[in-house]
């Protein structure tokens, strides 16, 4: 069992505290939709954009690829990157529903907002592994 926890332990971390991040950007999004529903898809999306990416930068830095980083350099380099890899999922996702709100005419802007999400998360993990986090291993 210790050497399953080993071995998916990252895997299973991104999904705990991406669950978490994915419910902080689909509330923020579905309570704006409902308290405001004029506002714009765009400007929608973009709220609750920031407040889960600052949430999910120091999460995922912390328990998920758990960064060795000390240097000022090092973090700025993985801040950079990280906000660089979301702003590029942020416009995924506006094109996925600005084509479904405005173009296809989805009128369930939730089950939307979901569907999103899913392809953003799966973006996002190969992003952090992969791009940000690559010094996470150095002892």
């Amino acid at each position: 069992m210790k050497k399953l926890w080993n071995k998916y332990k990252q895997v299973i971390a991104y999904l705990f505290w991406g669950v978490l991040t994915t419910f902080i950007d689909i509330a923020v999004a579905l309570v704006l939709y409902h308290l405001l529903p004029r506002m714009d898809v765009f400007w929608n999306t973009l709220i609750a954009w920031v407040a889960s990416v600052l949430f999910a930068f120091f999460t995922n830095r912390k328990w998920v690829f758990e960064s060795k980083a000390t240097t000022v350099k090092e973090y700025l380099s993985e801040m950079l990157y990280f906000f660089l890899g979301r702003l590029a999922s942020l416009v995924i996702e506006e094109i996925i529903l600005i084509i479904g709100v405005n173009i296809v005419s989805v009128n369930n802007f939730d089950l939307l907002k979901i569907f999103a999400q899913i392809i953003v998360i799966i973006f996002n993990y190969f992003w952090s592994k992969f791009f940000v986090f690559v010094n996470h291993k150095r002892k």
